[in-house]
């Protein structure tokens, strides 16, 4: 009996030592004991009493699978980004986590205690595996990614141990972001799971595409070589990009790199060195070319030729001829064909025809820009005709920084990059740049792809290939020796295999940066380059000149109006050149300036151009066209101004909306009577399409953005004003 009771007593310490595993091992499902054994799965996670997973619950289990732990609720980072205001301390910080990874979406309140459906929670996993259309599409991707059978009822409450399952199932599911790679091949290499663990898990590798080839694509970059981690967290970044790019290629070999143009022109970080970075960025995603975009010749036609060097890229423009010999640029080639799984894919690039009027005057002069239609139906034919030394073209894209656009609702696509799909003959892709949109669809059946700007989306587009091999009995001439004399011709039959490709479709996809970049793994070596770069521009970009007590903002899609930003570009404008009137172009002012302090870096990227400020004397009538040019103008934005009182009828066409303007004070403008004015020097060169001709006792001075500079660091503290100086009467 006293033995029993020793043995008893034992067993009970011995139980008590292990700790809680004991505990969970016995009322938890084998799924779950494997994801407790990989670490991803925590105490955090309670049960009801009839064991159904509770919302709150649920986010614990979502969360520890991708890597995090019970401290991330206590974190104040992820407390104060909490929403909702029936949240308990038992899951705050969890829900400000899952709002900010996005696989929760913020409301007045969350219900934490209430038991959520296998819906909700196949919801909750596909957004956190990066799948844009979670909510949209659950059913269908819910099955296709192997989370539940197609039998399954998902529209019930789920109870913890069919949520492990779900979970589990989860880590062979692949990413949302095109790239197959699975879920819990990224765990392993963000360091949350052990190769080891990995194929305890049953985790298959990711199945690579060697069949078909694939395009990735981007355009407008413009310098962003830093990621956006807070706001909205759109920019992917320079380590990122080529991260992505090169986890991409690691599953689909035959991968083409192609960029829409205006890359490097936009940022202090490209700005400060010409481009540098960029480069090093697309030498680093190897990519193969790039359209010729109006700002690459911002710092002047010679540095492109070394772009493409440096990077080791082609720039391709069939559409820019030189002026002096009729003949393409030399710095830039009409075509190449890249040879990919069997197909041979041409590529021909085309700038934008306005081009002169985007540029200064002074370093496109020497160019003619053709029509890009005319220019795309020679090349097209002259590539399925067979005619190009490297063979003849299977299909024929047009990589171009040409614009498009698309309506939300109708997903009708606009655009000059219509008219190539319309009107080129035996044209097979479109690939769209130049007017900042994300732009995904068919016109005339011909694909139209735009992937947004600043390395915010990424496009993607797969050339279904299908591949024949065909078997032929021929009949072939041997010789035997029928005796020693007389050699014999004898027919035999061999089989002869031919293999033949063909482009069967052509799909395009679009992904958001800030749908996937969470889970795309820095490049070592691009993060290396631009962590050194930071250090070695640190002084100048990071130097603080000032502080805005609101933000002056700057929405280049409003019309008919001057921008906070604009008002005060003017006013500054105009007080250093001792000038009555200021005129700015929008364009020139690339974002809003936020409130709080003002570093050397923000002004860099709010007027990334190097234009000089620029007076003249001009008469009434003439200051009258600029202004009305500047109104609800059709393809950029719209101009800003001071030192006018203008009323205009937006209902009046382009170009003819103004029905009164005065001086600020309220002075008419007299049409003959000349006033000094300042605007910048790509404006005065024609720039956007203004027309400064008239202009008499002109001088150019200094850059701009160092007048602006001085303007804060004198004020030290800026505050917007008002814009009350235009009215449109027809509203």
């Amino acid at each position: 009996m006293r033995m029993k009771k020793v043995l008893s007593l034992a067993l009970a310490g011995a139980l008590v030592c292990t700790g809680t595993a004991s505990v969970w091992a016995a009322n938890a499902s084998k799924q779950e004991i494997k994801l407790r054994e990989a670490k991803l799965f925590t105490d955090a996670v309670k049960t009801t009493e009839n064991g159904k997973l509770t919302k709150g619950d649920a986010v614990v289990m979502v969360l520890n699978a991708l890597g995090y732990k019970e401290d991330v609720n206590t974190k104040e980072d992820y407390t104060k980004l909490n929403p909702f205001a029936d949240a308990s301390g038992e899951y705050k910080g969890y829900l400000g986590l899952a709002c900010d990874l996005g696989f929760v979406q913020k409301a007045d309140k969350f219900y934490e205690k209430e038991e959520i459906t296998k819906r909700k929670l196949l919801e909750m996993v596909l957004r956190a595996l990066n799948y844009k259309d979670a909510y949209t599409d659950t059913d269908n991707l819910a099955v296709k990614q192997g989370l539940v059978d197609e039998s399954d009822y998902i529209d019930y409450t789920v109870t913890k141990a069919e949520a492990a399952k779900i979970i589990l199932n989860s880590l062979n599911a692949e990413l949302g972001d095109g790239t197959k790679t699975k879920f819990g091949e990224y765990l392993v290499k963000s360091g949350i799971l052990s190769e080891d663990k990995l194929a305890t898990l049953g985790v298959k590798a990711a199945v690579k595409d060697k069949e078909d080839v694939h395009i990735l694509y981007f355009n407008d970059f413009h310098g962003n070589i830093t990621e956006e981690v807070t706001g909205k967290k759109r920019n992917m970044g320079m380590a990122k990009m080529v991260g992505y790019v090169n986890e991409f290629k690691a599953t689909h070999p035959n991968t083409i790199v192609l960029s829409g143009g205006d890359s490097y022109q936009g940022t202090a970080d490209s700005n400060l060195t010409f481009g540098k970075p960029v480069t090093a960025m697309m030498k680093g995603m190897n990519m193969v070319a790039s359209a010729v975009g109006n700002h690459e010749f911002d710092w002047g036609y010679e540095k492109i030729e070394g772009w493409a060097k440096d990077g080791n890229f082609k720039y391709l423009a069939s559409n820019i001829y030189e002026k002096k010999t009729n003949k393409p640029v030399k710095w830039a080639k009409p075509y190449m064909i890249v040879k990919k799984a069997g197909i041979n894919i041409g590529i021909i690039g085309l700038a934008h025809p306005d081009t002169p009027s985007l540029s200064k005057t002074e370093y496109v002069e020497n160019f003619e820009f053709r029509d890009p239609v005319v220019a795309a139906n020679e090349w097209v034919k002259y590539l399925k005709d067979g005619k190009a030394k490297e063979g003849k073209a299977d299909v024929v894209i047009a990589l171009t920084h040409i614009d498009s656009d698309q309506d939300f609702e109708t997903k009708e696509i606009t655009g000059n990059a219509t008219k190539l799909a319309n009107e080129v003959k035996g044209l097979d892709l479109v690939l769209s740049a130049h007017s900042h949109r994300s732009v995904i669809g068919k016109v005339n059946n011909v694909p139209i792809l735009q992937a947004y700007c600043y390395g915010r989306a990424v496009g993607h587009v797969t050339l279904d290939v299908d591949k024949k091999v065909t078997s032929k009995k021929v009949k072939v001439k041997v010789k035997t020796k029928a005796d020693k004399k007389k050699a014999v011709k004898k027919s035999k039959y061999k089989i002869v295999k031919k293999t033949t490709y063909k482009v069967k479709d052509i799909a395009t996809k679009l992904y958001d940066a800030n749908t996937i970049k969470d889970k795309i793994i820095k490049s070592a070596e691009a993060d290396d380059f631009y962590n050194k770069l930071q250090a070695e521009i640190a002084d100048e970009k990071n130097k603080v000149l000032g502080e805005a007590t609101e933000a002056f903002t700057h929405n280049r899609g409003d019309k008919g109006t001057v921008t906070l930003l604009g008002r005060w570009a003017c006013e500054v404008m105009a007080e250093e050149a001792k000038a009555q009137i200021a005129i700015q172009n929008g364009g020139g002012l690339r974002r809003t300036m936020e409130k709080g302090k003002i570093t050397m870096g923000d002004l860099y990227e709010i007027m990334p151009f190097d234009n000089y400020l620029t007076s003249m004397d001009l008469k009434g009538k003439d200051i009258k066209k600029a202004i009305d040019h500047g109104i609800d103008m059709p393809s950029t934005t719209d101009g800003a101004f001071s030192g006018l009182i203008v009323e205009y009828d937006g209902t009046k066409p382009y170009g003819s909306k103004i029905t009164k303007i005065t001086l600020s004070d309220g002075t008419p403008l007299e049409d003959e009577k000349t006033y000094r004015v300042v605007t910048n020097d790509f404006v005065f060169g024609k720039g956007d399409g203004y027309d400064f001709s008239g202009a008499t006792n002109v001088s150019m001075t200094i850059p701009i953005r160092d007048v602006l500079v001085a303007a804060i660091e004198k004020a030290k503290t800026i505050t917007p004003k008002k814009v009350d100086y235009i009215k449109d009467i027809s509203k």
